[in-house]
């Protein structure tokens, strides 16, 4: 490409080989359809496939494509930044590959931006798509995310958008090493409107996101935006606390009235425990926190590129 690109699909893929041809059939005359210079930047995040081998393949026919290349799995939140950090468009849309996000609303997208907005959502309406046990714990998750922190995370809305060039510049301003995109694209703001879509099922291969990485970026998502989880245990603490003094008063009045009993082993075995496991939850809350500011601290690139093609 000689010149700069209006358009920059960013496409982070993860052992995506038998879906990648298909999805480059369906998204290229749709983005040739709107007349705009763009380029597909695939984000080869160390793939266990032939992925990085399919997409070489393909470029040989797609002059529009770009393969990024990372050293190794860096998770897709690293390499959707890679691909933030690396695009040369006017407007940047990430995509998955599977193609459960049409890229039919592309084009609508590119309406929107036209109406002046800096970013375009594209919310899932119908998730039947999903399993049951992930429309829940999604619910689940938005619900909770948007009760306890500063920034709400729009219902529904994934990674599929479009933002303009000058939101993804604010994003590269912001440093962290951690990164939950989710969060960050709401962060930075910017003029924004939704567009409603139903999500499809996937055309090919299979999620790398099973039930364990859900609950762990559920996790990064609310320790990324929020010190609640902090706070609670402070509150829980206090409470404890509290009950022990009432239940201590309750005993010397007892005690001066009645004299003294023998005390129960089991009930106090019960004590002990319960409060033991009280701390020791505490303990890992403060633990998620501290690790993140360890991890932080190290200073480390979020990615590391082995080569561009």
């Amino acid at each position: 490409m000689n010149k700069k690109p209006t358009i920059s699909i960013i496409v982070p893929c993860y052992n995506e080989e038998k879906v990648v041809s298909l999805f480059l059939q369906n998204i290229e005359p749709i983005l040739k359809n709107t007349k705009e210079s763009y380029e597909i930047i695939f984000i080869n995040d160390g793939s266990q496939d032939n992925t990085f081998k399919v997409l070489q393949e393909l470029k040989d026919s797609y002059r529009h494509i770009r393969i990024i290349n990372l050293s190794r799995n860096f998770g897709k939140e690293s390499a959707m930044t890679a691909g933030l950090e690396f695009s040369l468009g006017d407007v940047i849309i990430p995509i998955d590959a599977d193609l459960q996000d049409p890229p039919e609303l592309i084009v609508k997208f590119l309406e929107k931006w036209r109406e002046g907005f800096d970013v375009v959502l594209a919310k899932r309406a119908d998730r039947k798509s999903d399993s049951f046990f992930k429309r829940k714990s999604a619910e689940l998750f938005y619900k909770t995310h948007n009760q306890i922190s500063n920034i709400s995370i729009p219902n529904n809305v994934g990674d599929y958008r479009l933002m303009t060039r000058r939101v993804v510049d604010a994003i590269k301003l912001l440093p962290e090493n951690q990164r939950f995109m989710k969060g960050i694209f709401a962060w930075v703001g910017y003029p924004t409107t939704t567009i409603e879509y139903k999500r499809e099922v996937r055309i090919a291969g299979e999620t790398s996101f099973n039930g364990w990485k859900l609950w762990n970026f559920a996790i990064d998502g609310i320790t990324s935006f929020s010190t609640v989880p902090l706070r609670i245990w402070l509150y829980i603490g206090v409470s404890i606390s509290f009950l022990s003094f009432l239940f201590g008063i309750t005993i010397i009045i007892k005690t001066l009235i009645y004299g003294i009993d023998l005390p129960g082993y089991a009930s106090m075995l019960t004590i002990i425990l319960f409060l033991g496991g009280i701390q020791l939850m505490g303990i890992g809350i403060l633990g998620e926190y501290l690790g993140r500011i360890y991890n932080e601290a190290k200073g480390r690139p979020i990615y590391i590129i082995e080569g561009e093609y």
